[in-house]
């Protein structure tokens, strides 16, 4: 069910881009696959850097990982090399090695030359644990409906429990897809940063609207059940613009994803895997080695500041947005996590 009603929260002082998504990015599409049967409340999105194949025409990307209780697969080869080789890919947890041979299939169809004459394909696959809605050992998620997801990426798609969304919850309230976009001008040239994020993370009396503590107020509402004691659960912060910037720059705007989920209410507890990818769309870099390598002007290290605040702050929002925009979701063994929108006063 789609929320017609706009998320009534506003973070930051920039201004957003013409979706107010991560789709404001050129080129960036999303897609979901959602899995919605009874104890089974999970799915797949799937995001798209670019239309044509990431292994042959690669885009600069780097991650942070703010707390490694998470487990994830392809951090490795994207922290050494830097680019990213297939869409990028988030589920549940246990779901994680069923969506990445989908993308290693994937990436051989199109290219039959992969693993043999050309090496092998470094899957990107991000999770947060839905087990307490979605009958997680069931892994019911299938090469399928990440197939699903990948034709369904579009520049318009859904926020809140859809998707990899459709079981997570945030701050004891129905979490899942949240996105946002902030434009920042540098030198009298305005770049746009978004922010899409899989929310699955807080304890309710910690939660913060717009610097306002909420969460204690709403301590009563909603669900009683399996409210979280301690910070267990994770987030994963997807971040693109189309500024001309490095791996290295891009590893400097993924730490400031921290910043907007602080403001939120997270102190990245143990039990949490808090990780973010930044990737810029304003270069490709090739597969093959006859192809030339492009030659960029990238923004000086003095000039990201405003980069910063546009990642703070779209992450701060896409998180609002994420807890909005998603549906109250019954699932296993008759666990219930409620919409933020219906416990609100007034």
């Amino acid at each position: 069910m789609t929320v017609s009603t706009p998320c009534p929260w506003r973070a930051g002082r920039l201004p957003s881009g013409a979706l107010d998504t991560i789709c404001d990015v050129p080129g960036v599409t999303v897609g979901h696959a959602t899995l919605d049967d009874l104890a089974i409340q999970t799915g797949v999105t799937v995001l798209r850097a670019h239309s044509g194949s990431h292994y042959v025409h690669k885009v600069p990307a780097a991650a942070t990982v703010i707390n490694g209780f998470g487990k994830s697969v392809g951090l490795m080869q994207l922290d050494e090399l830097g680019v990213l080789e297939t869409p990028i890919a988030l589920t549940n947890t246990f779901s994680v090695p069923a969506v990445a041979q989908a993308q290693i299939a994937q990436a051989i169809q199109l290219h039959s030359e992969i693993g043999r004459a050309w090496p092998t394909v470094n899957p990107l696959v991000f999770e947060c644990n839905d087990g307490y809605l979605n009958d997680i050992q069931a892994m019911r998620v299938s090469a399928n409906d990440y197939q699903r997801a990948y034709t369904a990426t579009d520049q318009i798609f859904e926020q809140g429990a859809v998707g990899a969304g459709r079981g997570m919850s945030c701050f004891g309230f129905k979490g899942g897809i949240g996105s946002a976009s902030r434009l920042a001008t540098i030198d009298s040239v305005t770049y746009t940063v978004g922010a899409l994020v899989l929310s699955n993370f807080g304890k309710r009396e910690n939660l913060r609207v717009l610097g306002q503590s909420v969460g204690l107020q709403l301590s009563g509402s909603g669900s009683s059940i399996m409210q979280p004691q301690s910070e267990k659960g994770s987030i994963i912060m997807l971040l693109a613009t189309d500024a001309p910037v490095d791996a290295r720059q891009l590893r400097r705007l993924s730490a400031r994803a921290a910043v907007g989920l602080a403001r939120t209410g997270s102190y990245f507890g143990h039990g949490s895997g808090d990780i973010a990818l930044a990737f810029s769309t304003a270069y490709t870099i090739p597969a093959l080695s006859v192809e030339p390598m492009p030659s960029v002007a990238f923004l000086h290290e003095t000039r990201l500041e405003s980069l910063f605040e546009a990642v703070a702050d779209a992450t701060e929002q896409a998180i609002l947005s994420s807890l909005w925009y998603a549906e109250s979701v019954t699932g296993r063994s008759d666990h219930r996590r409620e919409s933020l929108r219906t416990v609100l006063p007034g």
